[in-house]
């Protein structure tokens, strides 16, 4: 009689549950990424996620770091090219030649009769560069 007992409630359990209609639904995925179809929302917090976690470092940033200007050799670029400018210019307007030294070049313009001629010599090498430059009118 014990056993009936004992498995008259597992019994009247099992009915009950069965008693209960089941119901479920699809699973369907949705991506996170945008780039796999996600919201496009998640784009800038995604990447941030990832840069914050990025712990190597870019070999090449240090050289590109390294390579900055200051502030005084862009200065003194800047004012080469105006002046080279300004020469190119004089010449353009019948004014005659002109020379411009900077710490790397040697620049000779001259102007014979139309024919333009750009000499440009590297300081450090000694190398010679010629542009000759026909029919520019006085």
């Amino acid at each position: 009689m014990s056993t009936h007992r004992t498995l008259l409630p597992a019994c009247l359990m099992a009915l009950g549950a069965l008693a209960f209609e089941a119901s479920a639904t699809e699973l369907v995925y949705t991506p996170v990424n945008p780039s796999f179809g996600g919201n496009p929302l998640n784009g800038a917090y995604l990447l941030g996620n990832a840069q914050s976690q990025d712990d190597h470092k870019d070999p090449d940033a240090m050289s590109r770091s390294a390579t900055t200007t200051s502030a005084l050799s862009r200065f003194t670029s800047q004012l080469e090219s105006r002046l080279l400018s300004q020469l190119l210019t004089d010449v353009s307007d019948g004014k005659g030649g002109g020379s411009l030294t900077t710490n790397d070049f040697i620049v000779n313009i001259v102007d014979l009769d139309g024919m333009l001629t750009v000499q440009i010599t590297d300081r450090l090498t000694g190398e010679m560069s010629e542009i000759i430059i026909n029919g520019i009118a006085p």
